[in-house]
């Protein structure tokens, strides 16, 4: 996804209330027309942070496409632009309808067109919508004759919004291809945005893979393994190193080779394999058993593996490597102590 060379053409705004709250949903009669300066830095606003966004997603419905509120504007505006102010009214009307969470923000809906997107090495046009709830506090200052006035102001981040996502025109018949971004909700009221608003299915690639692999075996290993094995804290730290190892060393993933290098014992496989039966069933996922690694994938998992060693309120050892090198024991007073072993000090 490359989005450096797309261009907006037309902006929408309207403001999104909370419905199960009362709040109420509030029109613009007409589409906003930015100068020069300012739609070059509303691009950069709206289509910055998605440089970092890999996940790729789909539209989807359990009868027809056609009946995708979202999906459904989207086509109409891609198929005739002159109807794009009445398209984004209707898609602020459902967005409207689906925020009846309690913990849901107000806030203010754009929906942008675009051309010169670039995904899946093609250059298509794009549908954003963008959503901005938090307010942030600045001074202003202006001179006034031969004075400077100050006065507190409250306003969106220019350097980020709060919900967003862009429907690229390209496979319509599969549900187009979507990318998101909510940097708001992590709760329960996190799944309205994708699910109860776009009804999104995430698309399965290569990073959908080695995420969702990375996250089993690192759920196994903090959570199942514990309850079926008496294992060490720093055996389990270990394993995660190992995950993270086999991932960052191979192009491929191979399903019984990663069980053997990571864990070795047919016990401890087999639990694996029973495991990842259950995960599968619980995300709804479909995970292939060989698949081209994601770097991008791995190096978003491997910030969450905890390699850290959590000693009371006292101490944090960091333990990347050899857990050999480390020993547990419990002094004659009763005292529990890890002892350390090195060859160099850095």
């Amino acid at each position: 996804m490359n989005l450096s060379n797309a261009s907006l053409t037309k902006v929408s705004i309207h403001h999104v209330g909370n419905k199960g709250l009362d709040q109420k949903l509030t029109l613009s009669e007409n589409p906003f027309s930015p100068g020069d300066g300012l739609t070059e830095k509303l691009e950069k606003f709206f289509l910055g942070k998605f440089s970092n966004v890999f996940e790729k997603f789909r539209f989807s419905h359990a009868s027809s496409l056609q009946f995708n509120e979202v999906y459904t504007y989207a086509e109409n505006i891609f198929a005739d632009k002159e109807n794009f102010h009445v398209e984004t009214e209707r898609i602020a009307r459902h967005l409207f309808e689906s925020s009846a969470h309690p913990k849901i923000k107000p806030g203010e809906l754009y929906v942008c067109h675009f051309i010169n997107a670039e995904v899946e090495d093609r250059q298509v046009e794009a549908v954003g919508i963008f959503k901005t709830e938090v307010k942030n506090g600045y001074f202003d200052v202006r001179r006034e004759k031969r004075d400077y006035l100050l006065s507190y102001q409250e306003g969106i981040d220019s350097n980020k919004f709060d919900k967003g996502c862009i429907i690229f025109n390209l496979n319509p018949e599969e549900g187009f291809i979507v990318a998101i971004i909510d940097n708001q909700n992590r709760g329960g009221e996190a799944q309205y945005w994708r699910q109860n608003f776009l009804g999104l299915t995430q698309i399965s690639n290569e990073f959908h893979q080695t995420n969702h692999f990375l996250n089993l075996t690192k759920e196994f290993i903090s959570e199942r393994m514990s309850e079926e094995f008496e294992v060490e804290k720093t055996d389990q730290i270990a394993l995660l190193n190992k995950s993270v190892e086999y991932f960052t060393k191979h192009e491929s993933f191979d399903k019984e080779e990663f069980e053997t290098e990571v864990f070795g014992q047919p016990e401890l496989i087999e639990s694996f394999r029973n495991y990842d039966g259950e995960y599968r069933q619980n995300y709804d996922v479909e995970l292939e058993d060989s698949f081209e690694i994601s770097p991008q994938a791995v190096k978003k998992q491997s910030r969450v593996f905890k390699s850290v060693l959590k000693l009371d309120k006292n101490f944090h050892v960091y333990i990347h490597g050899n857990k050999e090198m480390i020993e547990k024991g419990v002094d004659p007073d009763g005292r529990k102590f890890y002892k350390l072993y090195f060859e160099d000090e850095e």
